[in-house]
This record gives structure tokens, C-alpha cells and sequence, in this order.
């Protein structure tokens, strides 16, 4: 059994690790500087997908910096905290650096015999003739183009810029602060006791003075610290997106050229990782029946999976226009109802649950 995944990034690698523990065959195509490693960018992992990947792909606990609480707050009360969501006893997700992560799978994927790194060549056709079942995680390439076109896409018209503030030390510096402002949210996410991640969506600007922003919406930390240093932010398109189909044949398209999402929930990754989950677990039940890993795993895996995927990006989506559609009529009152229903402890827990779990039915 061999398997062949296109695309060198962190959905590719963690899919290859865990294909590789179950004893399969994978070789990685991949472009020149196709993974562009950012010491900016991080990534928020969810406590039961961080003990999916101890459990199952590798043990990252050493990467993590865990978050036990959420604070959510709107600009247009005056930042007043509108939800909040805490478990002290054990954290609610984890923030990683992307690099940090890449380079540890990396690292251990090179040490397995059964995993093999190669340049990607033009003609894909020819790939994908030589393997079993093939995972496409590259949205540029032409199977993609040719295969994967069918599309619900979205264009949110919007820039997220990221950078990290490195301030004086705070001992407990495990709250993630979310704000919606009138121009778009804006995450201020602890990676450090010395370190805080900084996700600011703001729409149609292209030219972003970051630092003035940091400085506006910095009341959380302006009493607690003194910002020493702030690194030089980096920005990207924000778009969201659903496969119409999620295979043919032995392709099945992965990672984000399956879903996008907008990046104010941070599930755009946990969302691969509950897939690579289902993935696995249709594996180990054809494995423990003696049946053959063949394309019809791909079948089974959208019918499993593909609705709850659509739904659950589309109330990332929703969250995100209800917000935007208060600034539009320029009221508090859908904001202070989410309020209100935050204060409702089988809304809060349910919250938490679909947020660390995903949809479960």
C-alpha cells in the first residue's frame, strides 16, 4: 500500500505522520519554498484535537502554550465583555507557532523509513498512477484546476494582518482576548509568558498602520505590561470555501483545498485535524476486517463527513456577519443578546463543546 500526498504543509505532514504510524507507504510531492516557514504565524489547536495528536500523530505537548480562558468583548459597547469562557482545571486550546510545529513533523518524518520527500514534477496525471490513493492538499496545482473547481466560495474583502508583541513578563498569561471592532475582529493570543499573538481581519484595507491598532485595543494589557517590541506584521487574503465534490477516483482533495474558513473562530486547521481523524478511523476498521485501503474510502469519507464540514463553516461565517451586520445598523442590540445568552450555562458549555469538538451527530 502506497499513498501519495501533494503539498508541503502542516496538514500535509500531519496527514503523512499519521498515515506512517499505521505502518502505510507515503512519498510527499512538493515545489520549491512551496512551505514559506513565518515565525508570525501561529496556530490555536483545541483541547480534544491536542490530545488527538499526542495520541495518534505526535506528542506536540512541549509546543503548546495552553489557554484556559476566553474573554470576547465588542466595540460597539464601549468594549464590554460580551461572552466569556473559561475550565481552569484544564485549558480550552492551545496556541503553536507554525514553524515550530513544521519543523518538529518534519524532523520526526525524516527519521521513518516509510516516508519519502520529493520534488514535485509537472505532469500530476502521472503521479497519481503510481499510488493507491492520493490526498491533494495543494489548491494551485492542475488537478485542482481540472479535478476540484467546483466550488462555494466567498471573498470577504478583508486582509488579516499577524505579528507578535513581546512584553514584560505576565505569570499568567493564558487568556485569549477577542475583540469584534467596527472594522473586523481582532485576537490578541498568548504564546508565551513573554509573548502574545496578534490576529487583527480588517476590511478593504490593504495598508495597515498595525501598531497604532495594537495600541488602541491594548486596554487589557496597557495595566499589566509594557510592550517592549513588536515584530514586523505580515498580512494575507482572507477568503472561505467548500468543495462541491471531495473526490474523484483514487484523488481526494485535503486540508484547505477542502474548507477555508475566516480565521476569527481559529478552526480552520482543527477542522483538517478532525478530518485526518475520521480518515483514520475509517482506515483502522478496514484494516481490522482484513478489507482493502481503495478508493471507496474516499466515498465513505465525504458521505461522512462533508455535511458536517459545510455546516460548521457556514456558522463560522455566520458569526462573522452577524457581527458585521450590527455595524451596519449601528446598534448593541444583537450584541448585548449574545450577551445575555452567555450567561446561560447550557449555552456556554454547548459553545465550548461544538468549539473544541466540532459538530457531533
Amino acid at each position: 500500500m502506497k499513498i501519495c500526498i501533494i503539498g508541503n504543509g502542516l496538514t500535509s505532514l500531519t496527514l503523512a505522520k499519521t498515515l506512517v504510524n499505521q505502518g502505510i507507504y507515503v512519498d510527499i510531492y512538493y515545489k520549491n519554498n512551496e512551505y514559506t516557514q513565518n515565525k508570525i504565524r501561529t496556530i490555536g489547536i483545541s483541547k480534544s484535537n491536542t490530545d488527538f495528536f499526542n495520541q495518534n500523530i505526535l506528542d506536540i505537548q512541549k509546543l503548546c502554550w495552553n489557554i484556559n480562558k476566553i474573554e470576547i468583548y465588542n466595540e460597539n459597547l464601549n468594549l464590554e465583555k460580551i461572552l466569556k469562557f473559561e475550565n481552569f482545571d484544564k485549558s480550552l486550546f492551545s496556541i503553536i507557532r507554525n514553524d515550530d510545529l513544521f519543523n518538529y513533523l518534519h524532523q520526526e518524518l525524516k527519521k521513518n523509513k516509510l516516508f519519502r520527500l520529493k520534488k514535485k514534477v509537472k505532469e500530476e496525471e502521472i503521479i497519481i498512477k503510481k499510488y493507491d490513493l492520493v490526498f491533494n492538499c495543494d489548491s494551485n496545482n492542475e488537478l485542482s484546476k481540472k479535478l476540484f473547481f467546483k466550488k462555494i466560495d466567498k471573498n470577504y474583502k478583508s486582509f488579516a494582518y499577524a505579528t507578535i508583541i513581546h512584553h514584560k513578563k505576565i505569570n499568567n498569561n493564558n487568556i485569549a482576548i477577542q475583540i469584534f471592532t467596527k472594522n473586523g475582529p481582532f485576537a490578541f493570543l498568548p504564546i508565551s509568558r513573554t509573548e502574545t499573538s496578534i490576529v487583527y481581519s480588517i476590511k478593504n484595507r490593504s495598508n495597515l498602520n498595525l501598531e497604532e491598532h495594537i495600541n488602541i485595543f491594548n486596554s487589557k494589557y496597557n495595566d499589566k505590561c509594557i510592550i517592549n517590541k513588536i515584530d514586523k506584521p505580515i498580512k494575507f487574503k482572507l477568503k472561505s470555501l467548500n468543495l462541491r465534490s471531495y473526490h474523484y477516483k483514487n484523488v481526494l482533495a485535503f486540508g484547505d483545498n477542502l474548507h477555508k474558513l475566516h480565521p476569527l473562530a481559529g478552526q480552520g486547521f482543527n477542522m483538517s485535524l478532525r478530518d485526518i481523524k475520521d480518515i483514520l478511523e475509517l482506515i483502522k476498521f478496514r484494516k481490522k476486517l482484513g478489507l482493502p485501503l481503495d478508493n471507496s474510502i474516499f466515498f465513505d469519507f465525504e458521505k461522512k463527513i462533508k455535511h458536517k464540514n459545510y455546516i460548521f463553516s457556514k456558522s463560522i461565517d455566520f458569526i462573522y456577519e452577524y457581527f458585521n451586520f450590527e455595524n451596519k445598523l449601528n446598534n448593541t442590540f444583537l450584541s448585548k443578546s449574545v450577551q445575555l445568552l452567555g450567561r446561560n450555562k447550557l449555552f456556554n458549555n454547548t459553545f465550548k463543546k461544538i468549539a473544541d469538538q466540532g459538530l457531533i451527530f
